[in-house]
């Protein structure tokens, strides 16, 4: 119980803040306007860890990097207090655990994107700027799902094998994180 309540609530901050800063990164890749609700949220919750790292940290193309390497350095001090937490103190598997704990953190954030999205497409009426913003974040996710699979009685089910798909790679890089984790006890 001693450890499983910080690491809940570790894991719900991290997520919140590291997930803000991997979906600003998103949509200043796909150049989503950041003048909705939705936007000015994430630079809400992501300015105070991504507006200093800039100074440091140049963009590369269309790639934030400091926005990355935010959300990387929110994993690691996630684990290190968790490692803390636990008495174990194997630092050298630390940058493992943190990569495969931000792709871990990206795959849950692209499937809650794709419910969404998928949800919004069975709402009539919901708010087009929100619909919009879903569609053009989810819309590179699933349109080369489209050329493999069909619509199937009219239904469009490419959000669904691109959930399965990110579900699978959860599943992978759950083993993986377990692993290197193992190595770490």
């Amino acid at each position: 119980m001693f450890y499983q309540i910080p690491s809940f609530l570790l894991d719900v901050i991290v997520g919140l803040l590291g997930g803000a800063c991997l979906l600003r990164l998103y949509m200043q890749y796909h150049r989503v306007p950041f003048g909705n609700p939705l936007g000015r949220f994430v630079f809400a919750l992501s300015d105070w860890i991504v507006l200093p790292l800039r100074k440091i940290v140049p963009s590369v193309k269309r790639w934030d990097l400091a926005s990355l390497i935010a959300a990387w350095l929110l994993v690691v001090l996630k684990y290190l207090l968790l490692m803390l937490l636990g008495g174990v103190m194997r630092l050298g598997v630390l940058p493992l655990l943190s990569i495969f704990g931000l792709l871990q953190l990206a795959v849950s954030g692209l499937t809650a994107l794709l419910v969404v999205y998928a949800v919004l497409s069975w709402v009539p009426g919901v708010s087009s700027m929100l619909r919009d913003l879903v569609e053009r974040l989810a819309e590179p996710l699933v349109r080369p799902l489209r050329k493999v699979v069909p619509l199937v009685g009219g239904v469009d089910l490419s959000p669904l094998v691109a959930i399965v798909l990110l579900q699978v790679g959860a599943i992978i890089l759950g083993n993986l994180l377990a692993g290197a984790y193992a190595l770490g006890r």
